[in-house]
């Protein structure tokens, strides 16, 4: 289950959310031998089920997913922690003789799994205040329009409205003169796998956009605002990292008496559809990946058949 210079080979199945790669990730685990761990920002943490699309008590015992439920919601979870749990699971799962099959949306968490992290220079709050005034005054997108000057790459990735990573990355030049884009380019420790990158997405926009709709009002069904509730009566708000997750942050504004119901529910369709678009541009821009256009009735069929030809494993279903 090696190869490529006798390295052993992981899976990296990516694609935007509600493409289907949960789906498709079970159905390579029930023909050929793969050992799952999530690469999910979201799912790390316990009591965020609904809003994150969990999977279900029952799927859980078909097929365990490992780096679901590891944290509480106040408990910080770094890209690096991530890389440290993935690399010790894939480990893990090699001894078994298990090709690991890393499944998730978190593009940050597959990059900084690959190549690590950079070494950026460490906060300053001088910076950080001057920064935190300039958009009191201006507003974050003037913050975010300078950004796009000196770093376009990051500017395209991050959102106008994700103020923590615009400070974050114009705080990162103000003190090293150096862009964050050019920071992550020069910091490769680049991991001893054979990865087999694999990216699913249906080839109609408003195919993924109506899938996108369809969660979301499951999601709903299923009891999303309660969830969101559990967490509020525990004092918890978007203060933390996972509180402001696409979905959760909405529904806390709803919560607040922010917006309306309606107003809501527009914005996390908005904010998914926004998630979806940014995730598909980063994804783009990685030539590894192997494409395949799940609107196609046999794409897992077509998938197993890649994996099979790059692993050199048997259909176990057969």
């Amino acid at each position: 289950m090696s190869n490529k210079g006798n390295k052993p080979a992981a899976i990296f199945l990516m694609g935007p959310t509600a493409a289907g790669k949960t789906g498709l990730a079970m159905y390579l685990a029930d023909h050929i031998p793969v050992g799952l761990i999530s690469v999910d920002s979201g799912q790390v943490y316990r009591g965020m089920d609904i809003g994150t699309a969990k999977l279900s008590f029952e799927e859980m015992k078909d097929y365990p997913h490992a780096l679901i439920d590891i944290r509480d919601v106040s408990e910080p979870y770094s890209a690096d922690d991530f890389r440290s749990d993935a690399l010790s699971m894939m480990d893990k799962y090699q001894n078994q003789e298990r090709i690991p099959l890393l499944v998730g949306g978190t593009m940050f968490y597959f990059r900084t799994l690959q190549y690590g992290l950079p070494d950026l220079p460490s906060a300053n709050e001088k910076v950080r205040e001057k920064l935190l005034a300039e958009a009191e005054i201006n507003g974050w997108q003037s913050l975010h329009d300078r950004l796009a000057k000196i770093d376009p790459a990051s500017a395209k990735r991050i959102n106008p409205n994700d103020k923590q990573r615009i400070q974050r990355a114009l705080e990162i030049f103000q003190l090293s003169g150096i862009n964050p884009t050019k920071h992550a380019q020069t910091a490769r420790r680049e991991i001893p796998w054979n990865i087999i990158k694999i990216g699913i997405w249906p080839s109609d926009r408003h195919v993924l956009h109506k899938r996108i709709e369809q969660r979301l009002a499951l999601m709903f069904d299923q009891g999303f605002i309660d969830e969101v509730k559990k967490l509020k009566n525990r004092g918890l708000d978007d203060s933390l990292p996972a509180m402001r997750a696409v979905g959760y942050r909405q529904v806390l504004e709803y919560l607040d008496g922010k917006c309306s119901y309606d107003e809501m529910r527009m914005r996390c369709i908005y904010s998914t559809r926004q998630l979806a678009k940014r995730q598909l541009t980063w994804l783009r821009n990685d030539s590894q990946i192997k494409w395949f256009d799940s609107m196609n009735e046999d794409f897992p069929e077509k998938v197993l058949e890649f994996v099979q030809k790059k692993t050199s494993v048997h259909d176990s279903a057969c």
